[in-house]
């Protein structure tokens, strides 16, 4: 009876540290598993971070990277929020890019944050050129993921696949970045005009940080003589 109770015991002890070692184990791997997890995050990250690099060293303008931190969540805007404000330099009207192309430009700007319009939103429009044949447009948003391709003449030779880039001539973004490509070609019978469809280069829905083109000493000089009040 002895001899039993105790084999019971030790069954009992034994199980008790086995369910130790399970949990400990449990969490163990739970840590790892945080620990490659944030090990992926920053692999991800230095290789946008790579990107950008490589994007700034054929830029003339000094780029200021930012991060996402806040989308509007009104289905009538395409904007979002960036960390970066007016402390950094950041002013209305400076352009927005990833190394993909386009992806808006500064509207708002605060101490520490400034909101961003996309290429995407309604109200947004950049002066375009299609890159194989020089045929220009604006490119203007829908309010979904895609752009249109405005004011194309119908004698113009633009085709599916084509490259759209910025045309330099709005005033807002430079000469040659890329906007998106054409998906879609329609030439009606009447109109000069032709309804082209772009599909913009920029996945708007994973991007996490994007890049503002800063003025030049020089474009930062011409700005501010702009906005000086002419004597009385």
């Amino acid at each position: 009876m002895t001899q039993w109770a105790g084999s019971l015991w030790r069954i009992y002890f034994d199980s008790v540290r086995q369910a130790r070692e399970n949990d400990f184990l449990r969490k163990e791997l739970a840590l790892a598993r945080e620990k490659e997890n944030e090990y992926l995050e920053l692999a991800l990250a230095n290789e946008r971070l790579r990107s950008f690099l490589n994007f700034r060293e054929g830029e003339d303008r000094e780029v200021l990277v930012a991060e996402i931190v806040g989308k509007d969540p009104s289905p009538w805007f395409k904007t979002f929020i960036v960390n970066r404000g007016r402390r950094d330099g950041v002013r209305p009207g400076l352009p927005v890019v990833v190394p993909d192309g386009i992806v808006g430009q500064v509207v708002e700007v605060a101490g520490r944050y400034a909101k961003v319009l996309l290429i995407t939103d309604r109200m947004s429009g950049v002066d375009s050129l299609v890159q194989r044949t020089r045929a220009r447009g604006v490119v203007k948003g829908s309010g979904a993921s895609f752009c249109s391709f405005s004011y194309a003449l119908r004698r113009y030779d633009i085709a599916e696949g084509d490259v759209v880039v910025s045309s330099g001539l709005d005033g807002i973004y430079p000469k040659g970045l890329r906007i998106g490509w054409v998906d879609g070609v329609i030439r009606s019978d009447d109109g000069i005009f032709q309804d082209v469809r772009i599909q913009p280069f920029v996945d708007f829905e994973r991007i996490e940080e994007v890049m503002i083109l800063l003025l030049t000493d020089e474009e930062d000089v011409d700005d501010m003589e702009s906005q000086e009040e002419p004597l009385p």
